[in-house]
């Protein structure tokens, strides 16, 4: 079964961090309606979505993916690179606990998660404004593990690697995964034996997207790169996703999924 961790809109996020966009007013009620629409698409591919609790004080804590990378082994801790953001993560910690060994990003690293790809045994991690290479390092530590390699990948004109490539396809028995990429934020070249569609070069910021089993969410706001992913067999879940686009979010951003079993998820309902 698939968990779907998620957090409210709080009323504070227009006091949110912003690193490559101008400010504008964010409309919090159309906000809460755009993450409920989420929420419902993620229910409807299967996801059992849990919520963390309300955290109104802090305002990027809708955006609960830069607090964990998940794998199939491990749960890591991350330590965001705002430091603003860094008392979003217990919540995602406790939620993590009963269904995941956990592993902590220490000072002086520093991890978004929003610049981890995660692919098949090879995991990308951006150096970005949030990411630096000792959070690189440790995440490569905790990783290698379990048998997965760790490759930095230099990000430029965006927040996160996770704004600049995703994941649209990943075979479940095997073979060449399919990654939807602006060239223009991330090198091609780093993800060389991937198929690789390119975004519309009017929709810059669509390739953030977020594969959930054999579909595909997407923004709605990005048509003509959703046409593109269609045109190459993919089936897409279009949602509202402009007033957080507002604040730099994706709709990667506002989820951690993750694989769990019956027991696990009795353990955390129980809280035992």
């Amino acid at each position: 079964m698939l968990l779907a961790i998620t957090r409210s809109v709080p009323v504070s996020i227009g006091r949110c961090e912003l690193t490559h966009l101008a400010r504008e007013p964010i409309d919090h009620a159309r906000a809460v309606v755009e993450h409920a629409q989420y929420e419902a698409a993620l229910t409807a591919l299967g996801c059992r979505v849990e919520r963390l609790p309300d955290a109104p004080d802090l305002p990027d804590s809708v955006f609960v993916e830069d607090a964990a990378v998940v794998v199939d082994e491990v749960a890591v801790i991350a330590r965001p690179g705002a430091a603003s953001r860094r008392a979003e993560v217990e919540a995602m910690a406790n939620a993590l606990r009963p269904h995941r060994p956990l592993a902590f990003i220490e000072p002086p690293g520093t991890l978004d998660g929003g610049d981890v790809l995660v692919t098949p045994r090879k995991v990308f991690v951006g150096i970005s404004g949030r990411t630096n290479e000792d959070g690189v390092g440790q995440l490569r530590s905790a990783l290698a593990l379990h048998g997965y390699e760790v490759i930095a990948v230099p990000v430029i004109g965006c927040l996160h690697l996770k704004s600049a490539v995703t994941a649209v396809f990943v075979p479940p028995e095997g073979g060449r995964s399919i990654l939807v990429i602006n060239p223009d934020w991330v090198d091609r070249g780093s993800f060389d034996g991937f198929e690789l569609i390119e975004v519309d070069p009017s929709e810059p910021a669509a390739a953030n997207v977020l594969q959930v089993g054999e579909r595909v969410i997407c923004a709605e706001e990005h048509p003509k790169t959703r046409e593109r992913l269609s045109v190459h067999g993919l089936v897409t879940i279009p949602v509202p996703a402009g007033e957080l686009a507002k604040a730099e979010g994706g709709v990667t951003c506002c989820s951690v999924i993750l694989s769990v079993t019956h027991h696990s998820l009795l353990s955390a309902v129980l809280g035992s």
